[in-house]
């Protein structure tokens, strides 16, 4: 029998050499993770990119959306003055030129002009021309109830409704507390659109319709000479600048009949004689000036340009 070998005495295993990796596969490799890089740059620079675009399109849609606020605010001013000077033109041909103040309106649209590009201050034209607009329709509502009613049941208050088309108020009170003399009637500067007559004075025996017309007629001049300065300005040359004559003259061209002098009976032995006005009865020239300045006023709108 065989005695075995000892493994010690067995031939040695072979070591066998490490792989050796092929030099074309590392360059692909190597290629591949240049291509992904490249390719994460790429994808970055893109989303950068896409970024920036999409910061610009926001940007470019917040514009066109300024601009259609500034439009929309523009057309809003546009349609609030359209709407003013309509309401304005119901006013053509009333006596008192300066029941409109036009010049405002005219300031406001030069300073929308120059605001044209500032929506805020847009807004706040908008909304001085929208108190402009209420103003004036309150005012038409106010005339259009005076004209219709006699809340003094007084022929004073007849005649210049008639005379005013109800844009002219009357009071009847202290008119000689108030004008701090002694007055039939008188009218304030600071509120030419009213016409204080004294009731004192309106309940004497003497004082007939006939001459309370008068003396209407005579304060309805004072209200037109001071709602329209400038012609007025011109026409008082004729009276030497004297106001009180050019009213009394007034009345005496546009009220048939009218006299400065009166007679009032109150029976058939007994009268009045009443002098109404500041005795002198103008001439022929003097009531061409006033024909010439009465036939120069009344407003009228016109068109506002920039």
């Amino acid at each position: 029998m065989e005695i075995p070998e000892s493994p010690d005495l067995m031939e040695p295993v072979p070591v066998l050499p490490a792989p050796k990796r092929s030099r074309k596969a590392l360059v692909v490799i190597i290629l591949l993770v240049v291509a992904l890089l490249s390719a994460l740059g790429a994808l970055t620079y893109y989303l950068l990119q896409l970024s920036a675009a999409n910061d610009r399109i926001a940007d470019q849609k917040q514009q066109i959306q300024e601009q259609k606020d500034l439009i929309d605010k523009k057309e809003t001013f546009g349609a609030a003055m359209t709407g003013l000077l309509d309401t304005a033109s119901q006013f053509d041909g009333v006596l008192m030129t300066s029941i409109v103040p036009f010049a405002d309106y005219e300031a406001i649209a030069t300073r929308a002009w120059q605001n044209r590009w500032l929506p805020e201050y847009l807004v706040e034209d908008t909304e001085t021309v929208d108190r402009y607009n209420d103003e004036l329709t309150a005012l038409l509502a106010a005339a259009a109830t005076e004209a219709s009613s006699n809340t003094t049941g007084s022929t004073y208050e007849t005649v210049t409704d008639q005379l005013g088309g109800g844009f002219v108020a009357t009071l009847v009170d202290d008119a000689d507390s108030l004008c701090e003399s002694d007055v039939l009637a008188c009218v304030f500067s600071e509120d030419p659109y009213t016409v204080h007559f004294d009731a004192a004075d309106a309940n004497v025996e003497y004082m007939t319709d006939w001459l309370k017309t008068g003396v209407a007629y005579h304060e309805f001049a004072h209200v037109l000479q001071m709602t329209n300065p400038e012609p007025t300005e011109i026409a008082l040359e004729a009276f030497g600048g004297d106001d009180e004559t050019m009213a009394d003259c007034f009345a005496l061209t546009y009220l048939d009949g009218w006299k400065l002098d009166h007679r009032v009976f109150i029976t058939s032995y007994s009268w009045w004689d009443v002098s109404i006005g500041y005795g002198y009865t103008c001439n022929e020239t003097q009531k061409q000036a006033v024909r010439d300045w009465y036939g120069a006023l009344g407003y009228q709108t016109t068109v506002i340009t920039q």
